[in-house]
């Protein structure tokens, strides 16, 4: 199934997701190198923490220009700030643009429900998409955020879950993805995720 990597821009919980893909069979690469990155045969971006130090942090390190360039030909994927920065712009702590590679904007959920929103949660499928094939409807995943993506084009959102109104769970379009749970955090349907992410 070729190489992952994983993108190392300082802010990315890399080792579990490392430690999914090994479970799974997958070879994997931790690295900010642009030529490694060039060479995968698809790429994960992961991401915890804040979305402006976190995008400021692969700007810094040159990596803005090869994302995107990357993203036009192999499969990507962003899991939780890494799919929030996947996005047009974020206005958490301040108004900052993103990789604008899916259109939408991130803010803080629109919600009565006590933040961030921590724990299982079930998906409801919107558009069809390779990472859910095998995966019922309804299933469940972990989350931890607080902030989440709101998609200009409907054909974009691929799931979603109730968290006091309906909150982004999975994004989609042509070779990029985006999961705002966190797959290596939960359990088989997780794992299910990625090994399909994987065969791509």
């Amino acid at each position: 199934m070729g190489k992952t990597v994983i993108i190392d821009y300082g802010a990315g919980n890399l080792m579990s997701v490392t430690n999914a893909l090994k479970y799974l069979g997958q070879e994997s690469v931790i690295t900010s190198d642009t030529s490694e990155i060039e060479r995968a045969d698809r790429i994960i971006l992961p991401g915890v923490g804040a979305f402006p130090p976190a995008i400021k942090m692969i700007r810094d390190q040159g990596l803005e220009d090869i994302i995107k360039a990357q993203t036009v030909k192999k499969p990507f994927l962003g899991i939780c700030l890494g799919m929030q920065m996947l996005f047009d712009d974020s206005d958490e702590t301040q108004l900052t643009t993103g990789l604008g590679l899916i259109h939408g904007h991130v803010s803080r959920i629109k919600t009565d429900l006590k933040l961030p929103h921590i724990g299982w949660n079930s998906l409801r499928f919107h558009n069809p998409s390779p990472l859910l094939e095998g995966i019922d409807q309804g299933a469940y995943v972990y989350f931890v955020h607080s902030f989440a993506a709101y998609v200009d084009n409907d054909s974009d959102l691929m799931a979603s879950c109730d968290y006091g109104g309906q909150v982004t769970a999975m994004v989609g379009t042509d070779h990029v993805f985006g999961c705002q749970f966190h797959p290596e955090k939960s359990g088989d349907v997780g794992l299910k995720m990625l090994q399909n992410f994987c065969k791509l």
